[in-house]
């Protein structure tokens, strides 16, 4: 599912929203999850997950169409945990 997607079900299934005004919140969700991650905080939504930020050192790494070394800086990557609902339903089990 896209962002477009998610904003037309979040639509049709809520009638009494204006299509613009459901864009406008998913946007400010994203927005705010970015906002927290960018700032090192951590964003949990109970029963679907946990976004975190990891940090990864800087390394040698290999380029692989030369094969010659190369110096890989560090960096900071986002991370998902999913919670224990989601995962539940991804196997199977509903709760």
């Amino acid at each position: 599912m896209i962002r477009s997607e998610l904003i037309q079900k979040l639509s049709d299934e809520n009638p009494h929203l204006y299509q613009r005004d459901v864009e406008r919140i998913v946007n400010s969700i994203f927005e705010e999850i970015i906002d927290a991650l960018a700032t090192g905080n951590r964003v949990e939504l109970r029963g679907f997950g946990a976004f975190s930020v990891k940090k990864r050192d800087a390394r040698v790494g290999r380029n692989p169409r030369t094969g010659e070394s190369v110096s890989v800086d560090e960096k900071h990557v986002p991370f998902f945990k999913a919670g224990k609902l989601l995962r539940d339903r991804l196997n199977g089990h509903d709760s």
